[in-house]
This record gives C-alpha cells, structure tokens and sequence, in this order.
C-alpha cells in the first residue's frame, strides 16, 4: 500500500501514482495547486508540492485510480471520538465481520482504505454533526 505524505516532489507524486511527472507539473498549472521551492536545488525548478484536500480529490477522481488493483491510502486526519467503543459492540462487529463472505471482507476492506472511516461513515449516514 502507498502513502501520500503531505508535502512530496512532482516525481515523488508522479511515482507513486504511477503517471508521468509532466502529467502532475500540468495538473500543478491547471488546477493551481500549493507548491514550494525546495532550497539548495540547482536551478530553483525542483517543487514540494502540498497535498492537501484538493489535491487528494483531484487523485480520488482519476479514472485510473478507481481501476487500480492497488489500494493507495490517503492520509487522513484522525477524528477525534469522544469515547471508545463501547465493550458490548465489539463483539457485534466482529460477528458481522465474520459472517461476511471473503469477497465481501476483501470489498470493505479496499473501501475502508479508499475512504477512511469517515467517508465510510458517510455513506451509512453516519455523520458528526459539529454543534
């Protein structure tokens, strides 16, 4: 599985999302996305380019990544839960996780990874509403 750190380099991004550098250099133009000058490069061209929320979109929304057999993970902020899991539904998860066909595991398990838990939250309509 593939990470997408917060800040990489043009060819760090176009590795990792197995495209060409010059495909994400025009995606940088196109779509005005945060970069910064990495200091102590020759010719003042090399880029950090900031991966934040617009970028990952734009990465979700490819084509190529919704056909891809490998699961990349987004990096994603971790909610903050105001208390744990409560002990009695444990065990309920787990049973349901272990009626589940191994298709069915291996289908939540890429969508998991896709969406993080609060996408996955979302389409059950599951959703934190700041008061």
């Amino acid at each position: 599985m593939k990470t997408l750190r917060s800040k990489m380099t043009t060819e760090e991004l176009s590795l990792t999302l197995g495209m060409a550098k010059q495909t994400v250099n025009r995606w940088i133009r196109e779509k005005g996305w945060k970069t910064e000058r990495i200091n102590g490069v020759k010719g003042g061209r090399a880029r950090w380019v900031h991966v934040d929320a617009r970028v990952r979109e734009h990465i979700k929304s490819l084509p190529a990544m919704r056909l891809q057999q490998a699961v990349y993970q987004l990096e994603e902020t971790p909610p903050a839960y105001a208390r744990p899991v409560a002990p009695a539904l444990s065990p309920k998860i787990t049973d349901v996780l272990e009626k589940m066909t191994a298709s069915e595991q291996d289908h939540l398990e890429r969508l998991l990874l896709r969406e993080g838990i609060n996408g996955f939250l979302t389409r059950l309509g599951i959703v934190d509403v700041k008061a």
